[in-house]
């Protein structure tokens, strides 16, 4: 089952990649762009300011997909997917964001927070595919057993909210009692690492800091800059700000006039009134990675020359044993 669904969606891709749903960050440019390019485009939900921005969103990426498509016929375009927080408490509109799943019918469904078993219903009604955020073998087995089609093991060095696991450790755990379809996440930024993760035996990667300061993504110029400048050095993984552990750039808590080393406590931040991810930003452990400012088919172009050329060098007469 899990090598026919993914070998399905493989067909459709020039690599196994997808762009995350990064929150103020994606775009519906960005999702076209990406999906239009070969890999898996995705958004939050939440970046639509309201439920009617969210449809006005998933009509336009269905409708120029699938007119690109009807188009270019022997291109290959990549479903795009939508991601969606289900706990009432974090997305007090959910049950609306539901309705337009239910409407647009995206090809996949990304959950993160809550039990995802009314969206998988819902979404395998159609024939599209769900995935499911976990960080831990607790939320993996739960997961599992709600019947998603994939996990998505957000691992140390992911950015935004980030798990602590290595991603060596974790997805060989994961592997004793899942065979479904494993996406694998954090500090994934170049071909090479595309290659590393289908060696541990993931299917797709995840890559959002590698696509922030691409053009097409909602990040802003200082923002932009402030990642091409940056190392893994610059990099803060505290609870302090969303009540959650992510990984953050320090520059950006200066210039908010935060103190990286003195970060205090969660409730003493909400008193300060900034905002995290508009007024602090995130960035994952390859950060370093991000040389200058690309457009997103300019990002996976080099991907694809960087992982072909790991592929021939891996499996050149030089490397083989026997």
């Amino acid at each position: 089952m899990r090598n026919n669904l993914s070998q399905t969606i493989t067909d459709q891709l020039v690599l196994p990649v997808i762009t995350a749903p990064m929150f103020l960050v994606s775009s519906p440019d960005m999702v076209i762009s990406a999906s239009s390019s070969g890999i898996i485009g995705s958004f939050p939900s939440l970046n639509a300011r309201t439920v009617e921005v969210l449809g006005e969103w998933m009509e336009r990426i269905t409708e120029e997909l699938a007119e690109l498509q009807i188009n270019e016929p022997n291109r290959r375009i990549a479903p795009w997917a939508l991601n969606i927080v289900l706990h009432q408490k974090e997305n007090g509109r959910v049950k609306e964001e539901i309705a337009l799943i239910k409407k647009y019918k995206p090809p996949i469904v990304m959950t993160a927070l809550g039990n995802p078993s009314e969206v998988v219903e819902i979404v395998h009604s159609y024939g599209g595919i769900v995935f499911s955020d976990v960080t831990t073998l607790v939320h993996a087995k739960k997961a599992a057993k709600s019947g998603v089609d994939g996990l998505i093991l957000v691992c140390s060095g992911a950015g935004g909210h980030a798990g602590t696991l290595n991603s060596f450790a974790f997805i060989r755990e994961v592997k004793e009692f899942w065979d479904g379809i494993t996406i694998l996440a954090g500090g994934i930024s170049s071909g090479q690492d595309i290659l590393a993760a289908q060696v541990l035996g993931a299917d797709f990667v995840y890559m959002g800091t590698r696509f922030i300061a691409a053009s097409e993504s909602l990040a802003s110029e200082e923002y932009r800059k402030m990642l091409i400048d940056s190392k893994i050095d610059d990099l803060l993984y505290t609870d302090v700000y969303s009540g959650i552990h992510a990984n953050y750039l320090k520059p950006s808590l200066i210039s908010a006039g935060l103190d990286p080393d003195n970060p205090g406590t969660h409730a003493s931040f909400k008193q300060k009134g900034i905002k995290v991810w508009k007024d602090i930003w995130s960035a994952g452990h390859c950060v370093g990675r991000t040389k200058r400012v690309q457009t997103v088919p300019e990002i996976i172009a080099e991907l694809h020359r960087e992982y072909d050329e790991s592929h021939k060098s891996l499996f050149s007469s030089k490397h083989v044993i026997g």
